[in-house]
Protein backbone atom coordinates (compact mmCIF):
# COMPACT_ATOMS: atom_id res chain seq x y z
CA UNK A 1 0.00 0.00 0.00
CA UNK A 2 1.53 3.37 -1.26
CA UNK A 3 0.58 6.62 0.38
CA UNK A 4 -0.88 8.90 -1.53
CA UNK A 5 0.07 12.75 -0.89
CA UNK A 6 -2.82 14.94 -0.29
CA UNK A 7 -1.67 18.79 -1.49
CA UNK A 8 -3.28 22.02 0.09
CA UNK A 9 -5.67 24.02 -2.43
CA UNK A 10 -3.83 26.07 -4.49
CA UNK A 11 -4.27 29.77 -3.52
CA UNK A 12 -6.48 32.05 -6.06
CA UNK A 13 -4.71 32.94 -8.98
CA UNK A 14 -3.79 36.63 -9.39
CA UNK A 15 -6.64 37.27 -11.79
CA UNK A 16 -9.44 35.73 -9.48
CA UNK A 17 -8.22 37.87 -6.31
CA UNK A 18 -8.27 40.85 -8.96
CA UNK A 19 -11.91 39.99 -9.90
CA UNK A 20 -13.38 39.56 -6.58
CA UNK A 21 -12.12 42.53 -5.78
CA UNK A 22 -13.01 45.15 -8.52
CA UNK A 23 -16.62 43.32 -8.17
CA UNK A 24 -16.82 44.27 -4.04
CA UNK A 25 -15.21 47.73 -5.95
CA UNK A 26 -18.01 48.19 -7.83
CA UNK A 27 -20.44 46.88 -5.38
CA UNK A 28 -19.58 49.12 -2.77
CA UNK A 29 -19.71 52.03 -5.18
CA UNK A 30 -22.67 51.14 -6.30
CA UNK A 31 -24.10 50.63 -2.95
CA UNK A 32 -22.40 54.73 -2.34
CA UNK A 33 -24.26 56.46 -5.51
CA UNK A 34 -27.26 54.74 -4.44
CA UNK A 35 -27.29 56.34 -0.62
CA UNK A 36 -26.08 59.61 -2.34
CA UNK A 37 -29.09 60.06 -4.31
CA UNK A 38 -31.32 59.38 -1.93
CA UNK A 39 -31.70 62.65 -0.63
CA UNK A 40 -32.60 63.67 -4.30
CA UNK A 41 -34.89 61.23 -5.05
CA UNK A 42 -36.40 62.00 -1.53
CA UNK A 43 -36.56 65.48 -2.45
CA UNK A 44 -38.16 64.80 -6.09
CA UNK A 45 -41.29 62.86 -4.47
CA UNK A 46 -41.93 65.86 -2.11
CA UNK A 47 -41.55 68.24 -5.39
CA UNK A 48 -44.06 65.72 -6.95
CA UNK A 49 -46.28 65.26 -4.49
CA UNK A 50 -46.23 68.75 -2.52
CA UNK A 51 -45.54 67.21 1.17
CA UNK A 52 -43.66 70.39 1.66
CA UNK A 53 -47.16 71.96 2.12
CA UNK A 54 -47.45 73.01 5.96
CA UNK A 55 -44.68 70.71 7.08
CA UNK A 56 -41.19 71.37 7.66
CA UNK A 57 -40.16 69.54 4.41
CA UNK A 58 -40.46 73.47 3.13
CA UNK A 59 -37.20 74.33 4.40
CA UNK A 60 -35.09 70.99 2.38
CA UNK A 61 -37.24 71.06 -1.15
CA UNK A 62 -35.84 74.65 -1.75
CA UNK A 63 -32.71 72.40 -2.74
CA UNK A 64 -34.24 70.41 -5.43
CA UNK A 65 -32.32 72.49 -8.13
CA UNK A 66 -29.28 71.17 -6.67
CA UNK A 67 -29.88 67.77 -6.26
CA UNK A 68 -31.06 67.71 -9.95
CA UNK A 69 -27.56 69.09 -11.06
CA UNK A 70 -26.21 66.01 -8.25
CA UNK A 71 -28.30 63.29 -10.30
CA UNK A 72 -27.09 64.45 -14.05
CA UNK A 73 -23.41 64.43 -12.39
CA UNK A 74 -23.84 61.08 -11.18
CA UNK A 75 -25.37 59.74 -14.50
CA UNK A 76 -22.36 61.29 -16.52
CA UNK A 77 -20.17 59.62 -14.15
CA UNK A 78 -21.69 55.96 -13.96
CA UNK A 79 -21.77 55.99 -17.70
CA UNK A 80 -17.68 57.00 -17.75
CA UNK A 81 -16.47 54.61 -15.33
CA UNK A 82 -16.55 51.07 -16.29
CA UNK A 83 -16.58 49.77 -12.83
CA UNK A 84 -20.12 51.78 -11.82
CA UNK A 85 -21.38 50.67 -15.37
CA UNK A 86 -24.58 48.59 -14.90
CA UNK A 87 -27.40 48.67 -17.16
CA UNK A 88 -29.77 48.94 -13.50
CA UNK A 89 -27.55 52.18 -11.98
CA UNK A 90 -28.11 53.89 -16.11
CA UNK A 91 -31.36 53.03 -15.74
CA UNK A 92 -32.25 54.46 -12.18
CA UNK A 93 -30.22 57.33 -12.15
CA UNK A 94 -31.09 58.07 -15.58
CA UNK A 95 -34.78 58.31 -14.99
CA UNK A 96 -34.03 59.97 -11.60
CA UNK A 97 -32.15 62.89 -13.47
CA UNK A 98 -34.74 62.68 -16.47
CA UNK A 99 -37.56 63.75 -13.67
CA UNK A 100 -36.04 66.38 -12.13
CA UNK A 101 -35.03 68.19 -15.66
CA UNK A 102 -38.60 67.78 -16.96
CA UNK A 103 -39.63 69.84 -13.97
CA UNK A 104 -36.67 72.35 -13.96
CA UNK A 105 -36.89 72.85 -17.83
CA UNK A 106 -40.20 75.15 -18.27
CA UNK A 107 -38.57 77.75 -15.75
CA UNK A 108 -35.73 78.26 -18.22
CA UNK A 109 -37.70 78.55 -20.99
CA UNK A 110 -38.94 82.22 -21.62
CA UNK A 111 -42.48 82.20 -23.00
CA UNK A 112 -43.24 83.81 -26.21
CA UNK A 113 -45.24 86.80 -26.13
CA UNK A 114 -45.73 89.11 -27.97
CA UNK A 115 -45.62 93.04 -26.56
CA UNK A 116 -46.23 96.28 -28.37
CA UNK A 117 -43.56 98.46 -28.47
CA UNK A 118 -46.13 101.35 -27.81
CA UNK A 119 -47.39 99.34 -24.56
CA UNK A 120 -46.98 101.27 -21.42
CA UNK A 121 -44.19 100.23 -19.12
CA UNK A 122 -44.31 100.23 -15.24
CA UNK A 123 -40.88 99.67 -13.44
CA UNK A 124 -40.91 98.04 -10.42
CA UNK A 125 -38.47 96.84 -7.59
CA UNK A 126 -38.55 94.53 -3.96
CA UNK A 127 -35.69 95.14 -1.31
CA UNK A 128 -36.15 93.35 2.19
CA UNK A 129 -34.21 95.86 3.85
CA UNK A 130 -33.14 93.61 6.53
CA UNK A 131 -34.73 94.91 9.68
CA UNK A 132 -33.51 99.05 8.45
CA UNK A 133 -29.80 97.37 8.08
CA UNK A 134 -29.94 98.54 4.22
CA UNK A 135 -27.75 100.79 3.29
CA UNK A 136 -30.10 104.15 1.79
CA UNK A 137 -27.54 105.87 0.03
CA UNK A 138 -27.49 102.00 -1.98
CA UNK A 139 -30.92 102.08 -2.34
CA UNK A 140 -31.41 105.52 -3.58
CA UNK A 141 -28.90 104.93 -6.22
CA UNK A 142 -30.57 101.65 -7.24
CA UNK A 143 -33.93 103.76 -7.47
CA UNK A 144 -32.52 106.41 -9.65
CA UNK A 145 -30.31 104.07 -12.32
CA UNK A 146 -33.23 101.81 -12.69
CA UNK A 147 -35.54 104.59 -12.89
CA UNK A 148 -37.94 102.49 -10.26
CA UNK A 149 -41.84 103.61 -10.20
CA UNK A 150 -42.55 101.55 -7.70
CA UNK A 151 -40.51 100.15 -5.44
CA UNK A 152 -41.70 97.61 -2.74
CA UNK A 153 -39.99 97.53 0.53
CA UNK A 154 -39.78 94.70 3.69
CA UNK A 155 -38.69 94.98 7.24
CA UNK A 156 -38.70 98.81 7.41
CA UNK A 157 -38.68 99.87 10.45
CA UNK A 158 -39.49 103.69 11.33
CA UNK A 159 -35.85 104.37 11.79
CA UNK A 160 -35.25 103.27 8.27
CA UNK A 161 -38.04 104.81 7.02
CA UNK A 162 -36.25 108.16 8.46
CA UNK A 163 -32.43 106.80 6.97
CA UNK A 164 -34.14 106.70 3.54
CA UNK A 165 -35.78 110.15 3.63
CA UNK A 166 -32.50 111.88 5.13
CA UNK A 167 -31.44 109.40 1.25
CA UNK A 168 -33.34 111.26 -0.95
CA UNK A 169 -35.34 108.42 -1.32
CA UNK A 170 -38.90 111.07 -0.97
CA UNK A 171 -37.59 113.18 -3.95
CA UNK A 172 -37.13 109.87 -6.58
CA UNK A 173 -40.69 108.19 -4.95
CA UNK A 174 -42.79 111.02 -3.34
CA UNK A 175 -45.80 109.13 -2.89
CA UNK A 176 -45.84 106.42 -0.16
CA UNK A 177 -48.04 104.35 1.80
CA UNK A 178 -45.58 103.56 4.83
CA UNK A 179 -46.81 101.32 6.98
CA UNK A 180 -43.86 99.99 9.40
CA UNK A 181 -46.13 97.94 11.71
CA UNK A 182 -47.23 96.15 8.38
CA UNK A 183 -43.44 94.98 8.00
CA UNK A 184 -43.71 95.89 4.31
CA UNK A 185 -43.86 99.67 2.57
CA UNK A 186 -44.47 101.23 -1.14
CA UNK A 187 -42.45 103.80 -2.62
CA UNK A 188 -43.89 105.29 -5.65
CA UNK A 189 -43.24 108.36 -8.39
CA UNK A 190 -46.66 107.86 -9.38
CA UNK A 191 -49.79 108.88 -6.96
CA UNK A 192 -51.09 106.00 -5.21
CA UNK A 193 -54.62 105.52 -4.24
CA UNK A 194 -56.73 103.25 -1.85
CA UNK A 195 -53.81 102.03 -0.11
CA UNK A 196 -54.47 100.12 3.18
CA UNK A 197 -53.72 96.42 4.63
CA UNK A 198 -54.94 93.47 2.29
CA UNK A 199 -57.82 91.74 3.57
CA UNK A 200 -56.25 88.83 3.88
CA UNK A 201 -55.16 86.32 6.84
CA UNK A 202 -51.27 86.41 7.04
CA UNK A 203 -49.08 86.76 9.97
CA UNK A 204 -48.23 90.20 8.88
CA UNK A 205 -50.24 92.56 7.01
CA UNK A 206 -49.49 93.07 3.46
CA UNK A 207 -49.66 96.66 2.00
CA UNK A 208 -51.63 97.75 -0.78
CA UNK A 209 -52.00 100.59 -3.23
CA UNK A 210 -53.34 101.42 -7.01
CA UNK A 211 -51.29 102.95 -9.40
CA UNK A 212 -52.51 104.04 -12.69
CA UNK A 213 -50.35 103.68 -15.81
CA UNK A 214 -51.04 104.42 -19.74
CA UNK A 215 -55.16 104.84 -18.11
CA UNK A 216 -55.44 101.57 -16.47
CA UNK A 217 -55.54 100.93 -12.87
CA UNK A 218 -52.44 98.41 -11.76
CA UNK A 219 -53.15 96.56 -7.85
CA UNK A 220 -49.69 96.72 -5.96
CA UNK A 221 -49.47 93.73 -3.03
CA UNK A 222 -46.28 94.01 -1.74
CA UNK A 223 -45.67 90.92 0.22
CA UNK A 224 -43.90 89.75 3.23
CA UNK A 225 -44.87 86.03 4.49
CA UNK A 226 -43.94 84.27 7.39
CA UNK A 227 -41.04 82.05 7.07
CA UNK A 228 -41.18 78.03 6.59
CA UNK A 229 -37.86 77.15 9.26
CA UNK A 230 -40.10 79.62 12.01
CA UNK A 231 -43.88 77.48 11.85
CA UNK A 232 -44.07 75.89 8.16
CA UNK A 233 -48.08 75.61 8.60
CA UNK A 234 -48.34 79.99 9.26
CA UNK A 235 -45.91 79.96 6.15
CA UNK A 236 -48.52 77.90 4.79
CA UNK A 237 -51.40 79.83 5.58
CA UNK A 238 -49.64 82.77 4.27
CA UNK A 239 -49.49 82.15 1.07
CA UNK A 240 -52.61 80.19 0.83
CA UNK A 241 -54.79 83.58 1.89
CA UNK A 242 -52.66 85.28 -0.77
CA UNK A 243 -53.79 82.68 -3.77
CA UNK A 244 -57.21 83.60 -2.16
CA UNK A 245 -56.79 87.02 -2.67
CA UNK A 246 -54.46 86.08 -6.54
CA UNK A 247 -57.94 84.71 -7.35
CA UNK A 248 -60.20 87.28 -7.08
CA UNK A 249 -57.54 90.34 -8.42
CA UNK A 250 -57.99 91.32 -11.86
CA UNK A 251 -56.02 90.85 -14.36
CA UNK A 252 -53.69 93.73 -14.03
CA UNK A 253 -52.26 92.94 -10.40
CA UNK A 254 -48.38 93.21 -9.25
CA UNK A 255 -47.14 90.90 -6.20
CA UNK A 256 -43.72 92.02 -5.45
CA UNK A 257 -41.83 91.01 -2.28
CA UNK A 258 -39.87 88.68 0.11
CA UNK A 259 -42.56 85.00 -0.36
CA UNK A 260 -39.82 83.06 1.74
CA UNK A 261 -40.87 80.42 -1.06
CA UNK A 262 -38.90 79.37 -4.04
CA UNK A 263 -40.82 78.08 -7.44
CA UNK A 264 -39.85 74.33 -6.11
CA UNK A 265 -42.81 74.91 -2.98
CA UNK A 266 -46.54 74.14 -3.40
CA UNK A 267 -47.87 77.13 -1.88
CA UNK A 268 -46.43 79.02 -4.44
CA UNK A 269 -47.75 76.73 -6.96
CA UNK A 270 -50.36 77.23 -6.00
CA UNK A 271 -50.44 80.99 -5.82
CA UNK A 272 -48.87 80.96 -9.15
CA UNK A 273 -52.65 78.73 -10.09
CA UNK A 274 -54.72 81.15 -9.39
CA UNK A 275 -53.59 83.33 -12.22
CA UNK A 276 -50.21 84.95 -12.05
CA UNK A 277 -46.93 84.79 -13.27
CA UNK A 278 -43.20 84.88 -12.00
CA UNK A 279 -41.39 86.81 -14.19
CA UNK A 280 -38.32 84.98 -13.80
CA UNK A 281 -39.78 81.64 -15.09
CA UNK A 282 -41.72 83.78 -17.59
CA UNK A 283 -38.28 85.04 -19.39
CA UNK A 284 -36.38 81.94 -18.78
CA UNK A 285 -34.61 83.46 -15.62
CA UNK A 286 -35.11 80.17 -13.57
CA UNK A 287 -31.82 80.00 -12.07
CA UNK A 288 -31.78 83.48 -10.55
CA UNK A 289 -30.73 83.54 -6.53
CA UNK A 290 -31.29 85.92 -4.11
CA UNK A 291 -30.90 84.71 -0.24
CA UNK A 292 -28.62 84.76 1.33
CA UNK A 293 -26.40 87.93 0.40
CA UNK A 294 -23.89 90.12 1.87
CA UNK A 295 -24.46 88.93 5.24
CA UNK A 296 -23.09 85.46 4.56
CA UNK A 297 -20.03 83.60 3.59
CA UNK A 298 -22.29 81.68 1.66
CA UNK A 299 -23.30 82.96 -1.69
CA UNK A 300 -27.16 83.40 -3.03
CA UNK A 301 -28.56 79.91 -2.61
CA UNK A 302 -32.47 80.15 -3.78
CA UNK A 303 -34.45 82.96 -4.96
CA UNK A 304 -37.47 83.52 -2.41
CA UNK A 305 -38.06 87.35 -3.72
CA UNK A 306 -40.15 87.67 -6.77
CA UNK A 307 -42.37 89.74 -8.85
CA UNK A 308 -45.47 88.44 -9.98
CA UNK A 309 -48.23 89.74 -11.99
CA UNK A 310 -52.00 89.42 -13.79
CA UNK A 311 -52.48 87.90 -17.25
CA UNK A 312 -53.42 91.87 -18.46
CA UNK A 313 -49.12 92.47 -18.10
CA UNK A 314 -46.00 90.76 -19.61
CA UNK A 315 -42.56 91.20 -18.23
CA UNK A 316 -40.03 93.00 -20.38
CA UNK A 317 -36.76 92.51 -18.40
CA UNK A 318 -35.63 91.32 -15.40
CA UNK A 319 -32.37 91.42 -12.71
CA UNK A 320 -31.21 91.01 -9.30
CA UNK A 321 -29.17 93.77 -8.01
CA UNK A 322 -26.83 93.56 -4.47
CA UNK A 323 -27.42 96.25 -2.23
CA UNK A 324 -25.12 96.70 1.13
CA UNK A 325 -26.45 96.06 4.36
CA UNK A 326 -29.49 93.69 3.47
CA UNK A 327 -29.48 89.89 3.40
CA UNK A 328 -31.60 89.70 0.28
CA UNK A 329 -30.85 90.72 -3.27
CA UNK A 330 -32.85 93.52 -4.96
CA UNK A 331 -35.43 92.38 -7.72
CA UNK A 332 -35.85 95.09 -10.45
CA UNK A 333 -38.40 94.15 -12.95
CA UNK A 334 -39.97 96.25 -16.10
CA UNK A 335 -43.70 95.19 -16.94
CA UNK A 336 -45.59 96.11 -19.77
CA UNK A 337 -49.10 96.40 -20.02
CA UNK A 338 -51.10 94.49 -22.62
CA UNK A 339 -53.40 95.52 -24.84
CA UNK A 340 -57.38 94.80 -23.51
CA UNK A 341 -58.65 92.01 -25.79
CA UNK A 342 -61.91 91.02 -25.06
CA UNK A 343 -64.58 91.57 -22.50
CA UNK A 344 -63.53 90.12 -19.41
CA UNK A 345 -60.46 92.45 -19.63
CA UNK A 346 -63.09 95.45 -19.73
Amino acid sequence: MTDTAVGTPAPPTGRRANGRGARRGRTWGLLGCGALLAVPAALLVVRLTGLDAGTPLAVPVVLFPYGAVLSVLSLVTVLAVPALRSRWAVVAVGLLAAAQVAVLVPRFLPDQRDVPAQAAELRVATVNAHVGEVDPRALVRLVRAERIDVLAVQELPSAGIGALADAGLDRLLPHQELRPEYDTSIYSRIPLTHGGPLDADTAWPQTTADVTVGGRTVRLVAVHTYYPLGDADRWTRDMTALASVARNSGPDTVFLGDFNASLDHAPMRELLAAGLTDIHAELGRGGARTWPAGKSLVPPLIQIDHVLHGPGLAGVSVAERTVPGTDHRAVVAALALLPRTGPTDA
